[in-house]
């Protein structure tokens, strides 16, 4: 198989390029030239955002691209208009977000959608993701596109820094604040299970969207942090569940201050309780959280501690004053 990957060098990218690579496949990696492509891939660059920034794509021809832009929907329309000639599947690396808030307990890919503009330069992230859609499927047909609607994405090479500032946080030791309760259901999917996914859906010749990640009730809260204590507790670490509602209380951000936890509720149903039966249904694995987190903090530790940040994300993660303060310390 012949796969072109825009972007390629980090996180998403990078694991798909990594994962094909294994495969045999023919990979081609077209970016920008800031990060090195994975070894094995052929490179060439260019910047999608400028005139002609598409050139050294003018040729050549691919099984599928896989393209997991996320700021304007015209920068994907772009793409896929100058490769629907000579590309057989478009696999667009969507997102949960595009579902209209606010979603509903075990609600699946028939749930309303937000409205987005394939011609739009950047506005939210949802309606640029829903606007990625409409690109593709403007320009391959809704029978050559996979709309890889992933849900939270945790795992090595991770550039947003959930799971790297827990495993970080652990590491330093002493009282955690965690927020419960300890059994709070938590929905995400490993990168390279997702990346794993796709080529399977490329090599199928699947179409239409599927949610990406973890079935219902399949991981905790509890169990994502006595995996990281598990892997990277530092001295006299001490897990303190925390009521949620003491949480919210003390002013502290959910998902964005404690990343990945949620309050029961409305938000954290959207967000941790969506249906992946037709994902699983088409094969998508679940590895357990213990090795996600292992592989996450040994690859955290190889690259000195400080993963990479996405500048166009804000910085997550929950002030130590802030924590101790809440903790009553």
């Amino acid at each position: 198989m012949r796969l072109l990957m825009l972007g390629g060098t980090e996180f998403v990218g990078r694991a798909v390029t990594e994962a094909a690579l294994a495969r045999g496949w023919e990979v081609t990696v077209f970016h920008r030239g800031h990060h090195a492509a994975p070894e094995g891939a052929a490179a060439v660059h260019g910047d999608r955002t400028t005139e002609d920034g598409l050139a050294a794509l003018a040729e050549g021809t691919w099984d599928a691209v896989v393209d997991t832009w996320s700021a304007a929907p015209r920068v994907v329309r772009d793409a896929a208009r100058l490769l629907a000639d000579r590309v057989g599947r478009y696999v667009y690396v969507s997102s949960s977000s595009v579902y209209r808030y606010p979603g509903e307990a075990g609600s699946d890919e028939s749930f309303p959608v937000v409205d987005g503009d394939p011609d739009a330069e950047a506005t939210e992230y949802a309606q640029d993701k829903r606007g990625g859609e409409l690109a593709a499927l403007a320009a391959f047909g809704a029978g050559r596109t996979v709309l890889a609607r992933a849900g939270l994405i945790l795992g090595p090479y991770e550039n947003i820094g959930r799971l790297p500032w827990w495993l970080n946080r652990v590491a330093r030791g002493g009282p955690v604040l965690a927020p419960g309760p300890r059994d709070l259901d938590i929905q995400y999917v490993d990168v390279r299970d997702l990346a794993e996914w796709i080529l399977d859906a490329v090599a199928a010749g699947l179409h239409g969207p599927y949610n990406l990640v973890s079935p219902m009730g399949r991981f905790t809260m509890g169990e994502l942090l006595d995996a990281c204590a598990e892997v990277a507790g530092g001295p006299d670490l001490a897990l303190r569940w925390t009521d949620p509602q003491v949480v919210l209380d003390a002013g502290i951000e959910q998902w964005m201050e404690l990343p990945v936890w949620l309050a029961p509720g409305e938000v954290h149903d959207t967000m941790h309780r969506s249906s992946a039966a037709k994902a699983a249904a088409a094969g998508l694995a679940t590895r357990p959280v213990a090795e996600t987190v292992r592989d996450t903090w040994e690859w955290l530790r190889a690259i000195g501690g400080t993963p990479p940040r996405r500048p166009d994300r804000p910085v997550v993660g929950l002030a130590p004053e802030k924590e101790a303060k809440a903790l009553g310390l």
